[in-house]
């Protein structure tokens, strides 16, 4: 995600966007433990995503 796309997101839909992330930075993390994940660089991707996702949520309350 780009942070121009998260901008243009209400709170709702940014609250939503952070438990999809966050389920699935859950499965990654259960995929990389049990040696199923081939796309490591996917975990670290959707680590960043969640700190887009919160920034925006903390700007957003700050307005």
């Amino acid at each position: 995600m780009k942070a121009n796309e998260l901008r243009e997101k209400t709170s709702e839909e940014l609250e939503a966007a952070l438990i999809g992330e966050l389920k699935q930075q859950f499965n990654l993390r259960m995929q990389l433990s049990t040696g199923q994940l081939n796309e490591s660089h996917k975990v670290r991707q959707t680590r960043r995503n969640i700190a887009r996702i919160k920034t925006m949520l903390k700007q957003k309350a700050g307005v």
